[in-house]
């Protein structure tokens, strides 16, 4: 069984592309992270912990005895990496889309950090609407610009719901938006990388902007905590690999999901 954890502001949906060579042998599911998609929205906000945790749940009820395979993709492979070093005798494979590039954050910003949550919680909650699917999927194909028209209306479809009243309400919670309370600190995520058993295989796009944001050296050393790992690099991709290059990037999972 394969698991696979979307990304932020996204929904497992529009990995449908992806998954397609994956099916010939595994069993996909593919959860909505909370807030995200067709879950619920908490009201007291998001603590990073709880995807860990939602994670757990969701396997001890559809997998509970079998190995993993797990893919996740930006927020959704740190949230991989971390269950595969908290329950590293669950997981078998890891596959990392182009993620855990998240850079640390120093002890002395905590009170400017802490501050600004106090300032702008619970903040601008309103749900964000447009007039139509075809307004979305202008908005969508903005941002990513390769899409095809076609392409870009599925992802709308997939991000973005009717709400009843002619309008499309989007599948977030918007508190998404707001700043986080704690501090994001690379050595505790080590830490438990460190414990990581599953091989292991980065994806990288090739046109990514993230990884700028550690630099070479510092996801060296990150990829050095996963003690059996590989990578490949996908070419013409940005970050939003199912996006830009579904197949090619689907194709190097399943490839490496069933090497012995």
């Amino acid at each position: 069984m394969v698991f696979l954890g979307h990304g932020w502001l996204d929904v497992s949906a529009t990995f449908q592309l992806l998954v397609q060579p994956l099916l010939h042998r595994w069993q996909v599911l593919a959860p909505d992270w909370r807030g995200f998609g067709h879950t619920q929205w908490p009201a007291d906000g998001y603590w990073f912990p709880d995807y860990v945790a939602d994670l757990d749940a969701l396997v001890a009820h559809y997998s509970p005895d079998a190995p993993l395979r797990l893919v996740g993709h930006s927020m959704g492979a740190q949230i991989m990496s971390l269950y595969a070093g908290l329950r590293p005798d669950r997981v078998e494979r890891y596959v990392c889309l182009d993620g855990l590039f998240l850079p640390d954050m120093e002890a002395a910003r905590a009170p400017k950090v802490l501050r600004r949550w106090m300032d702008l919680w619970p903040g601008d909650t309103r749900e964000r609407f447009y007039p139509s699917f075809e307004a979305l999927a202008r908005r969508v194909r903005a941002k990513h610009p390769a899409l095809t028209a076609e392409r870009a209306l599925f992802i709308a479809r997939c991000w973005g719901a009717a709400d009843g009243f002619g309008r499309i309400r989007l599948l977030a919670d918007p508190k998404h938006h707001l700043p986080m309370a704690a501090l994001y600190r690379a050595a505790e995520s080590k830490a438990i990388w460190q414990q990581v058993t599953a091989r292991t295989l980065f994806v990288d796009a090739a046109d990514s902007i993230f990884p700028q944001a550690i630099g070479a050296a510092e996801t060296a050393e990150r990829r050095a905590c996963f003690r059996d790992h590989a990578q490949l690099r996908i070419d013409g991709a940005g970050h939003m690999l199912h996006f830009d290059a579904p197949e090619a990037t689907g194709a190097a999972i399943a490839a490496f999901l069933d090497t012995g």
